[in-house]
């Protein structure tokens, strides 16, 4: 077997570290052993997924904890949906055990290379009217926690630090099994197709009310929208060819908007021609598909992530908002714009915690200046009460998060109790949380 390399970088590619020791244990006991291990020689320890985190919260000059060979399922319960299964499952590995087994996730979010662990860690989410972050299908958790000793966690056992290890940020253990509420599996019917703007935002509540999931897409420099709107149908009765597949989902969606995007990046001024003539190709299309196949895309074009959770009822304030800050900037913005929309939740560092939520990601073609694009989007978000998400970049500390989640000082006491050493810290760890 190859010897691990010390070199890390995430998907995006802005952060980059080296840590003193690679760790790849295939058992609780074993994860167990190098958190004591490190801990005895003053070492920090942080579990990795695949890196689709765009922040530095996977970084670490200790030990990197490498779980992929902490994966697939440990039971399957058919009668009550429940599932164990190791942290270290690829989402898409788990989409297909589960339709192995005639069931599914309730929602996904669009990416399905992210690891369990890491999924809930950061509060990943997808869209639709009834569904939290996928943080809310967790019945329990086992985890590893920084004094070595692995503890099981839910509602009734230890409520405390499972509410806190839901979100955790990677911070009070390393989750090595985790218990999902599966549903049986079901099928999407996709209606995609663009729409303006205006339009959109004035019957936002309708069509967010009206769907299953309802999410779009806005296209900087036009008043032009591509919606999308997925429910759950009886029967497989529109699926997609393999054609239609490969010219929408690599053709389009990757092929030609990195094209667009390395020439947007060569050549700035031209970039709101690009963009509207781009827009132009947003076609409608309908189809029905799995549920897993329809919630998630695959994405080779590199880009930067902010991502705000904010009250559903200031999504039309920060829209406009946020469009004058794309006219303000000195730089172009290259991609779209997405909206997405929760429920409402109970877990203490939630996106959406107490409210319903809009959430709005903003992206911008890597190699591109981005900072003044996404600064200016936050203070737009900041000012209506908005939440980053832990997974996406974000510019704001703990003394700018604590009035934003009634329970922060809760999460850091969990802290204080299961991680006395800050054995799991790190500099983006103090930079939220604190020292």
């Amino acid at each position: 077997m190859p010897k691990p390399t010390t070199a890390w970088r995430n998907w995006a590619g802005n952060y980059r570290a080296v840590a003193a020791g690679v760790a790849r244990p295939s058992t609780a006991d074993e994860v167990a052993d190098v958190v004591r291990s490190a801990a005895a020689d003053g070492r920090t320890v942080k579990p990795v997924g695949s890196g689709h985190s765009f922040t530095a919260a996977a970084a670490t000059t200790g030990v990197r904890v490498e779980l992929a060979a902490l994966s697939g399922l440990v039971t399957v319960d058919r009668s009550s949906r429940m599932v164990r299964v190791r942290a270290g499952t690829e989402l898409s590995a788990l989409n297909a055990e589960l339709a192995a087994h005639g069931l599914a996730m309730p929602n996904l979010g669009d990416i399905e290379v992210q690891t369990v662990s890491g999924a809930l860690a950061t509060g990943t989410h997808g869209t639709g009217k009834e569904y939290g972050c996928l943080s809310t299908f967790v019945a329990e958790l086992e985890l590893v926690t920084g004094t070595g000793d692995i503890v099981r966690c839910s509602r009734d056992t230890n409520p405390e630090l499972f509410q806190a290890a839901l979100v955790g940020v990677g911070t009070v253990g390393i989750v090595t099994e985790v218990t999902l509420r599966c549903v049986d599996a079901f099928i999407l019917h996709a209606d995609e197709r663009p729409a303006p703007l205006a339009a959109v935002l004035a019957g936002i509540d309708e069509r967010v009310a009206a769907n299953d999931h309802f999410e779009f897409y806005w296209m900087p420099y036009t008043e032009r929208t591509l919606t999308k709107a997925n429910n759950r149908v009886d029967a497989d009765s529109a699926p997609r060819g393999r054609f239609a597949t490969w010219f929408n989902d690599d053709l389009l969606e990757n092929t030609v908007i990195g094209c667009v995007c390395r020439l947007c990046r060569a050549m700035p001024p031209l970039t709101p021609t690009l963009l509207r003539t781009t827009a132009r190709f947003f076609s409608p299309r309908v189809y029905t598909e799995r549920s897993d196949v329809v919630f998630t895309s695959p994405r080779r074009v590199r880009f930067m992530e902010m991502e705000y959770g904010i009250p559903r009822a200031a999504l039309t304030e920060a829209f406009a908002d946020l469009r004058q800050v794309i006219d303000s900037l000195p730089v172009k913005v290259t991609l779209p714009v997405e909206v997405r929309f929760t429920a409402g939740d109970d877990i203490w560092l939630s996106h959406g915690f107490g409210r319903d939520n809009a959430y709005i990601a903003i992206h911008q073609f890597v190699g591109m200046p981005y900072e003044a694009y996404f600064r200016g989007f936050e203070a737009v978000c900041t000012a209506l009460g908005g939440r980053p998400h832990w997974g996406k970049m974000h510019y704001r500390d703990a003394a700018s998060l604590r009035p934003a989640y009634p329970h922060f000082d809760d999460f850091l006491a969990v802290r204080d109790t299961v991680d006395p050493g800050r054995v799991f810290g790190n500099a983006y760890a103090r930079q939220v949380f604190g020292p």
